[in-house]
């Protein structure tokens, strides 16, 4: 997630056995009630020094491409984390024939193989807790796909606009944070190794671009930025080793393109003896520009760091229209890429483009679509204090209103083994 959960918020101004007891290295808030949760991303400005890369790369093109025999990406991932909102509401999926079908059957049949699932920590509306995210971590092992547990380590969204403390933590000082990140990430990760359903991939904090757990671990310009987020880091990369965890950990930054960003970041928490495996990056075109500045980045981070590298969101619209009445983020035709027009076509061409530039780049193993199921059905909105709030990502789903899947999910059975 990166700044779509920002426009969430303006548009809405405008109007969870095939698991392992150990995790198995698969290839593959509020201060108060009253607090606000709707999602800002990126109303917070981030202040970098700009850096020159020592080595150009080469430039991929962003143009819509041709289906041609491509080689596989070892991971080809969705974030699934709506779907039991979406499924409790009523959405039901169907596959290509028109028939109602699982829709793990649907994602592996269309190539899929890898699940993303988000954790908050006490959510008003009861998802996205870690007994939801047990749930649907047995049907990702009982589907045979890799699982990626991202901890926002908060009760809501969390991003480069805000990230807020869980309300438990909220007067907690900074060793007592680090105690809490510590025990909260061992004792989740210990109660899905329990069930025999353990991540496989582990990430440590969402597009934490500006820090996490804020004000304790914000990059805010101060002398001891890095080290303090970094305490944070190292509590929770901790808390999965010790619960005797063996998956891979991610860091994971929006602004996918930006390389400069890049450098900053991982040279200043690299530089604080933060130990970690992947690379994660959100990249959106429609915000993070265009795929050469992507391609450009991904090959400098694998000279540069030798970590693996991993698009962890991405998504586009297939059409312009609205299923719930509440305003989506890709609603203008000039808020489109060129050569990338809202319909099936265009949202096809655009994860298949991003698949390639993947694919292509040195270290990078995979792409997750960011939220393919996510429904526009009443009580299916984003924010988990408001029951009545809407969804305005139904639009760049994989799947339309009515559930039936799109062409454009074939796409990952292109890049497949």
């Amino acid at each position: 997630m990166s700044r779509k959960i920002t426009n969430l918020f303006l548009v809405g101004v405008l109007m969870m056995a095939l698991g392992v007891l150990g995790c198995s290295r698969v290839e593959v808030q509020q201060k108060s009630e009253e607090t606000d949760v709707a999602p800002l991303e990126h109303t917070a400005t981030l202040r970098f020094p700009t850096q020159t890369p020592t080595e150009e790369v080469d430039m991929a093109t962003s143009e819509p491409t041709v289906v041609l025999p491509v080689s596989a990406l070892k991971i080809r991932g969705v974030d699934i984390s709506s779907l039991p909102q979406v499924e409790d509401k009523g959405g039901v999926f169907y596959n290509a024939d028109g028939q109602a079908q699982d829709i793990f059957e649907i994602l592996a049949a269309h190539g899929v193989n890898y699940v993303r699932l988000k954790l908050w920590h006490t959510p008003k509306n009861g998802y996205n807790n870690l007994e939801k995210v047990k749930a649907m971590a047995t049907r990702i092992k009982q589907a045979g796909m890799g699982f990626l547990l991202d901890f926002h380590y908060s009760d809501t969204w969390a991003d480069p606009g805000k990230q807020y403390k869980p309300l438990a933590w909220w007067d907690y000082d900074e060793e007592q944070l680090r105690a809490a990140v510590y025990d909260y990430t061992k004792e989740a990760i210990v109660a899905l190794r329990e069930q025999g359903t353990a991540p496989d991939i582990v990430q440590i904090g969402n597009e934490i671009t500006n820090g996490m757990l804020w004000d304790a671990g914000k990059l805010d310009g101060s002398d001891d930025q890095f080290a303090r987020l970094a305490g944070l880091l190292k509590a929770g990369i901790a808390g999965v080793k010790e619960a005797g965890c063996s998956a891979k950990i991610m860091l994971h930054l929006d602004k996918g393109g930006n390389n400069d960003l890049y450098r900053w970041w991982f040279d200043n928490i690299i530089a604080e003896g933060v130990e970690f495996d992947i690379i994660g990056l959100s990249f959106y075109g429609y915000w993070h520009g265009d795929l050469s500045a992507l391609a450009a980045n991904l090959t400098d981070l694998a000279q540069r760091y030798n970590k693996e590298l991993i698009v962890v969101e991405t998504a586009y619209a297939y059409t312009l229209a609205n299923q719930d009445g509440y305003g989506n983020i890709i609603s203008q035709e000039d808020q489109l890429i060129d050569g990338y027009p809202a319909t099936v076509e265009g949202q096809s061409a655009w994860l298949r483009d991003i698949m390639r530039v993947v694919k292509d780049a040195p270290g990078a193993t995979g792409v997750f679509y960011w939220e393919p199921a996510w429904l526009g059905l009443k009580g299916c909105g984003w924010n988990p204090a408001d029951p009545q709030s809407g969804n305005a990502w139904e639009n760049q789903a994989l799947f339309d209103f009515d559930g039936h899947v799109l062409p454009s999910l074939g796409v990952f059975r292109e890049f497949a083994e």
